[in-house]
């Protein structure tokens, strides 16, 4: 048995018995959620095989699938991963490129990097808000890829576009990618490369498609083709015809799709109707099937999108996935999406893949969706997510969600939400074996993000949630777009477990509520609670949410970045106000800040951050000490890697502060757990999770989590020993509070690997 198939044979076993144990004590690590809701592209099939495939997000997971779709395997290459490709005559051979190009011999279970070469480099640094990998070589400059090819038949020998100074140029490697040599430069640039088997093995004939035509080297010799009639190409895919001939291309373009059977050399608009083409794919061994994904076909006075397919190289066509504003029942079978959110929400496919031995099955993917066909396009089932039970669906591992927390009921173990960004809130009530929608009565405007949730610890079925129509908080691309006061959102209040929700907003003005505080210690029936209004300050409730008061004196006048409360045992509370700039300023009013209030919000007093800071993100107070704090920090912006970021630690209420963790600059928040206050964890933008079990003096990371944005740590309240991990754009991550250590790192390569739990 190959070891990808054993692996995932061992990963479809253990997500069945996460099912059927809903959420057992955890030895390994998994992924939980309904699955998709977010941007996908790159489907790419295996030549070899057509049930091994990849699909890349925009939000730095990688993931393949060994089984037709039915399971995936999330992978990090520390960046969002920009093309696949498999090696054509080499089972389990396979490359992938974000930060630099990797290549996997397991069937991409372990992967090494290739270029840069390894041991030119000197370290991996994070830098910016999103706590960005940047290589630092001993040359300084590290090339970029935009397309590579592996040969037909000499499996050493590799193809590629390096760009730098937007200038490409073709290069060549005998040895795997260790040494490159310069074979023509692409004025056009490079999308993808070709290379046909039939040329000669010394001097192969290569077609490169660029940006707007298709540059062909052969016998030696380059040659430039003609420009489609229609523009520049804004998707290109290409097959050599089985009876032999020229490379089949075809080209979307602003005007249609064009085709040119000549390798590039001239061309012709196909015969579709008037329609916008965002995306087009052919089989590369047999190029007569195309898929073509549209938006704008006028019909019946609707306008439909969905994909074209053609299996005569575009003479022909037929449209059977068309849906306007209702779901079409050919589409998204088995998924959440569609019948939820409705078509509008996937929209026509980003990116379409095709397997090039079987032309009837394509990967469509989407703005929340996998979709596959196995039928030429006539359906389209959902691979990202499986229906369990009623209008309830748990993941394939397929995840490309933001969370923000995990949320347990206090009267039943099995009664649990997740805060999401994008799709809202999600419960489940079974343990987490699945999930839907938990959203009726929320106002539309508030319902794309749901930052947190308190449940009322005395009162069955009660709890609050802050919501907004403003994602990703506090990322500044969200505030540098739209300015705070025309954020929406609010607080609202369930009383039947979080199935239906009232609004509760009075005094409160519209704002992106990102936070809420439940005082444990006020009466059941006259609950005190707080939240944040990012720029707006912070809000106080004495009646339950009925109504609020806004609680600013003594905070900044403009426009307070409110981000995070916590109470101290001693009824004190703590907010961090998040920065306004990404840049690394400090002493100006653009700084975060940490502020306390010793009598319930009524005036607050500035709390010094430690020197050097001024991003900080997350506060924790110890619960048998108020005066032990533990911050987590952003760091500035400084080349060759961010600094001041991490952990630090005060003993005496913030009057001073020790940094306790150095090696993570972009730490999102710490976590106490609160029956063994001397654990401690925390997660952030660098592909770790931390631990602590003496009050964080020191930490070691987690081995088997390495998903490259998290967010936070949520001790699991059922099963000791196990924890879960929000992610920016991974889904809720659980596993062993100390780690695996029989899982295998993503990347082995030392010099850039994440470590391996020996950090």
């Amino acid at each position: 048995m190959s070891r990808i198939k054993s692996t995932f044979l061992a990963l479809a076993f253990h997500l069945s018995v996460f099912a059927s144990a809903c959420f057992a004590a955890a030895d390994h690590w998994i992924v939980m959620g309904p699955g998709g809701g977010g941007a996908q592209y790159l489907p790419t099939i295996s030549p070899q095989n057509p049930s091994v495939a990849f699909v890349a997000c925009d939000m730095t997971g990688s993931y393949l699938t060994a089984d037709a779709g039915a399971s995936w395997r999330m992978f990090n290459l520390r960046s969002r991963t920009s093309l696949f490709v498999f090696d054509p005559t080499k089972s389990g051979s396979m490359y992938a490129y974000g930060l630099g190009l990797y290549r996997s011999v397991d069937g991409g279970i372990q992967w090494a990097l290739v270029y840069p070469d390894p041991s030119s480099v000197r370290k991996v640094a994070s830098v910016g808000d999103h706590g960005e990998d940047e290589f630092e070589t001993a040359s300084g400059s590290v090339e970029y890829i935009s397309a590579l090819a592996v040969d037909p038949t000499e499996t050493r020998t590799l193809y590629a576009a390096f760009v730098i100074n937007r200038q490409a140029t073709l290069k060549v490697s005998t040895d795997w990618g260790k040494s490159w040599s310069a074979a023509g430069t692409l004025k056009d640039g490079a999308q993808v490369i070709y290379v046909d088997s039939r040329s000669p093995v010394h001097q192969r004939t290569v077609y490169v498609a660029g940006h707007s035509k298709v540059a062909v080297r052969e016998g030696g010799a380059w040659r430039e083709g003609s420009p489609t009639p229609g523009g520049d190409f804004h998707s290109v895919s290409a097959g050599f015809p089985e009876q032999g001939g020229k490379l089949m291309v075809y080209a979307a373009t602003p005007e249609g799709v064009a085709f040119s059977a000549d390798g590039g050399a001239s061309w012709e608009e196909l015969p579709l109707p008037e329609l916008h083409v965002r995306a087009v794919a052919a089989s590369a061994n047999h190029p007569q099937f195309a898929y073509v994904s549209f938006s704008g076909l006028q019909r019946d006075g609707k306008e439909f999108f969905g994909v074209a397919t053609t299996q005569d190289f575009g003479t022909t066509w037929s449209f059977p996935w068309q849906e306007s504003n209702r779901p079409a029942s050919n589409v998204d079978q088995g998924g959440w999406i569609n019948p939820l959110l409705g078509p509008g929400w996937g929209e026509n496919p980003l990116e379409l893949g095709v397997s090039p031995t079987k032309p009837e099955l394509c990967y469509a993917t989407d703005m929340g969706r996998t979709l596959k066909t196995e039928d030429g396009g006539k359906t389209w089932k959902a691979v990202y997510t499986r229906q369990s039970g009623n209008s309830a669906y748990t993941t394939t591992g397929l995840d490309v969600t933001t969370s923000y927390g995990v949320h347990f009921d206090p009267f039943d173990a099995k009664h649990m939400l997740i805060s999401y960004t994008d799709i809202g809130l999600f419960r489940s009530d079974d343990g987490g074996a699945a999930w839907r929608s938990s959203a009726h009565g929320v106002p539309k405007a508030w319902s794309n993000t749901t930052y947190w949730v308190e449940f009322d610890p005395e009162v069955k079925g009660r709890l609050w949630a802050v919501m907004s129509g403003t994602h990703d908080l506090p990322r500044p691309k969200m505030w540098r777009r739209t300015p705070p006061e025309r954020y929406r959102g609010g607080v609202a209040r369930s009383d039947d477990g979080g199935e239906t929700w009232i609004t509760q907003t009075q005094g409160m003005p519209p704002t992106a509520a990102t936070h809420i505080l439940l005082d444990r210690h006020s009466p059941k029936n006259a609950r005190v609670l707080y939240v944040t209004g990012f720029g707006r300050g912070v809000y106080k409730s004495s009646d339950g949410g009925a109504s609020w008061s806004v609680k600013n004196n003594g905070l900044p006048a403009h426009e307070p970045f409110a981000w995070r409360l916590t109470q101290a045992g001693d009824g004190t509370l703590y907010l961090v106000i998040a920065r306004r700039s990404d840049d690394g300023s400090i002493g100006n009013d653009l700084d975060g800040a940490l502020y306390r209030s010793r009598n319930g919000a009524d005036t607050w007093e500035k709390v010094t951050l430690p020197d050097g800071v001024n991003g900080p993100v997350g506060l924790q107070v110890d619960p048998t000490d108020p005066k032990r704090l533990y911050l987590a920090a952003w760091g500035r912006m400084h080349s060759g890697g961010d600094t001041r970021g991490g952990i630090y630690l005060s003993t005496d209420a913030g009057t001073s502060w020790k940094q306790v963790l150095n090696r993570d600059n972009h730490v999102y928040d710490v976590t106490i757990d609160p029956k063994h206050p001397e654990q401690l964890y925390a997660c952030g933008f660098e592909s770790s999770v931390w631990r602590s079990t003496d009050r964080g003096v020191t930490w070691t990371r987690v081995q088997g989590y390495n998903f490259k944005w998290g967010h936070r740590v949520v001790v699991d309240p059922v099963h000791p020993g196990s924890i879960f991990v929000t992610t920016f754009g991974g889904s809720v991550w659980h596993g062993p509070t100390a780690g695996d250590p029989t899982s295998e790192e993503d990347i082995v390569t030392p010099t850039v690997s994440y470590g391996g739990g020996k950090r």
